[in-house]
């Protein structure tokens, strides 16, 4: 490709990549509080907002193998964004609590071939510059995002509570259109058959099985808060449904700033397991101090910074995941990367909706708090261990 074609095909991708995750993420902000609106219960929103995360864990491993073994990504690319459009027309037709449970799951399987984005986008890329088109294509993750979620509460006060999921639908239909038109290329692909094991032997990579289990909980911790229950506790606090765009912006703005700095900034002055030690840290703190702002301002202060620490995280374990694994192969690793990590996803939001049912909506963000210190200590047992096998080899020679 010419300098030209490469720099239109990654433009029209990340545009892509913005429109599937605005059309995904234009309700979440109103999703919890609708869903308490209508008669769902803490217990059944925790439900519904795992679902999402349940799906991604069954369905983006099998996309993953599957699109190495055929060697494309982009018709999984055109069914996501078809499922993904699904899913906000069933939302905004939805009357009932068990049609919403379904167009959330919908979502979940949209979102599992994520996995197709990620590599596909990568491939555009040197290998050089893999930490550089991750950091691109979380930036375009974080702004829609970040759009999506702001511009909720003002739509619902305009139009009512299903126009988000009418908006979202018609978004999408505008994304699928441009699916079509993605540049994909089989050169970068072996020529040889690549066999089932090969890509199950992948998925044992400990480096891999390490960076997944530390995004199982940062996953855990952003779904049980600020794209779960955060809204909630804001209206609670006293918020109106039109304010709740501040607490985006307070969160989803750092947040936007942390991943454009992560891997050209933090990851060369700190290194990549210190940058995730002291990120952890922060989160950790900052999570478990939210329900104890008792005004806007604060609240809005521990949005901003636990924003910014979360999103250190983020595409640091995107490149992670798979530094260390061949190209052919990186569809299985991210697919095993992004479905192990989905177990967060569900569970974290699961486990919180339980526990605000009993004990009140400040354990949940205590309990998401407390998953932020299980990966600081896990990496520091990690470190220790390391640590004692190099000195024992040392001991040996």
């Amino acid at each position: 490709m010419t300098l030209l074609h490469t720099a239109r095909n990654r433009f029209l991708f990340l545009v892509l990549c913005f429109i599937f995750w605005f059309s995904n993420f234009i309700y979440i902000p109103i999703l919890s509080p609708y869903l308490e609106m209508i008669g769902g219960d803490y217990t059944f929103i925790g439900m519904v907002l795992g679902s999402y995360g349940l799906m991604q864990f069954l369905f983006r491993l099998p996309f993953g193998i599957l699109s190495d073994l055929i060697k494309v990504r982009k018709p999984f690319i055109i069914f996501g964004m078809a499922v993904s459009t699904l899913s906000c027309v069933t939302f905004a037709w939805a009357d009932s609590l068990g049609w919403i449970l379904l167009a959330r799951s919908l979502a979940g399987v949209a979102a599992a071939t994520w996995v197709a984005f990620t590599i596909l986008f990568s491939s555009y890329f040197s290998e050089y510059d893999l930490h550089r088109a991750m950091g691109s294509i979380s930036l375009a993750v974080v702004l829609a995002q970040l759009l999506g979620m702001v511009v909720s509460g003002y739509i619902v006060d305009l139009w009512g509570w299903h126009a988000p999921f009418w908006i979202g639908g018609i978004i999408g239909f505008v994304g699928i259109v441009l699916s079509l038109f993605i540049y994909e290329s089989n050169e970068d692909f072996q020529k040889k058959p690549i066999q089932l094991k090969e890509l199950l032997s992948v998925m044992l990579e400990p480096a891999l099985l390490k960076v997944s289990f530390l995004s199982i909980l940062a996953h855990g911790i952003i779904f049980s808060t600020m794209f779960g229950f955060t809204p909630a506790f804001a209206l609670k606090l006293g918020l109106h449904t039109d304010e709740i765009s501040m607490v985006i912006f307070s969160f989803m703005i750092p947040h936007a700033v942390a991943t454009m700095l992560s891997g050209k900034i933090f990851v060369p002055l700190f290194g990549q397991w210190k940058l995730l030690k002291l990120a952890f840290t922060l989160t950790a703190i900052f999570t478990a101090c939210t329900p104890l702002a008792e005004t806007k301002g604060l609240l809005f202060l521990i949005q901003g910074l636990n924003g910014f620490s979360l999103g250190i995280l983020f595409p640091l374990f995107l490149g992670m995941a798979v530094e260390t694994i061949s190209l052919e192969k990186r569809a299985t690793a991210m697919g095993a990367y992004q479905a192990i990590y989905a177990i967060g996803m569900f569970a974290g939001p699961f486990i919180a909706g339980i526990l605000i049912s009993h004990l009140g909506i400040s354990s949940g963000f205590y309990f998401a708090g407390s998953l932020g210190l299980t990966a600081l200590f896990s990496m520091i047992v990690w470190s220790h261990l390391e640590r004692k096998a190099t000195k024992h080899n040392l001991n040996l020679n």
